[in-house]
């Protein structure tokens, strides 16, 4: 009935904002007292919110990826991360910097041009060796290699990485997939160091100067 009639009886004592319910009142708290009581098996992150942790393993330490593009069939784990990879196939892009009218199709190099090119916004230092980021997932992950923290564990044999990424690309160890291939010859690797040093001496031998790779 609260929903209806828009009564909050729970009051926050530090900023006064009100609440239906005492369950989302409490939870409201841990921001002015930094209480973070769910922590990730898998890393470092905590969270407020049981909800939160759970969102958290299946979209940072689980592999699936239930989000396909329309355009391509190319797999993600979110639909906000299917909206941004779309963007690709149509050229749309949204960000436009004020400053020196580039675009940009995600937020995130939007941010960091403004960081960068017009020091607008806020850099993230490391507390470690100083080193500053303009993005606070770099941070993270920068620091979990002074750490020396890898939550991201192959499945097949069990060595751990720092990153989604770096994990990813280990698996392709365990399999026969082949996603990057040769412009030039066509012959396919795994990985995309390989292909690069393939193209240099493939570009040699079909006589072809100046590549730029």
């Amino acid at each position: 009935m609260r929903v209806h009639t828009g009564d909050k009886p729970y009051i926050c004592s530090v900023c006064q904002k009100a609440f239906s319910d005492s369950g989302n009142l409490n939870i409201h708290m841990r921001i002015h007292t930094g209480d973070k009581p769910y922590k990730c098996p898998l890393c470092d992150k905590s969270f407020r919110q049981s909800s939160k942790l759970e969102r958290h393993k299946s979209h940072i330490h689980s592999n699936r990826r239930p989000y396909h593009c329309p355009f391509c069939g190319k797999l993600f784990k979110t639909a906000h991360e299917v909206k941004q990879h779309a963007r690709v196939h149509s050229d749309a892009k949204p960000y436009s910097c004020r400053h020196c009218s580039v675009s940009f199709r995600c937020r995130k190099t939007f941010k960091s041009h403004l960081l960068k090119s017009h020091n607008e916004g806020t850099w993230f230092t490391c507390h470690i060796c100083q080193k500053k980021f303009s993005l606070k997932g770099c941070l993270h992950v920068h620091i979990r290699r002074h750490e020396g923290m890898k939550p991201y564990v192959c499945d097949e044999c069990q060595k751990s990485f720092c990153t989604a990424y770096e994990l990813r690309l280990h698996q392709l160890v365990h399999s026969d997939f082949k996603k990057f291939c040769c412009g030039l010859c066509g012959k396919d690797f795994k990985r995309p160091q390989y292909v690069k040093c393939h193209f240099q001496k493939c570009s040699d031998k079909y006589g072809i100067q100046s590549i730029v790779i």
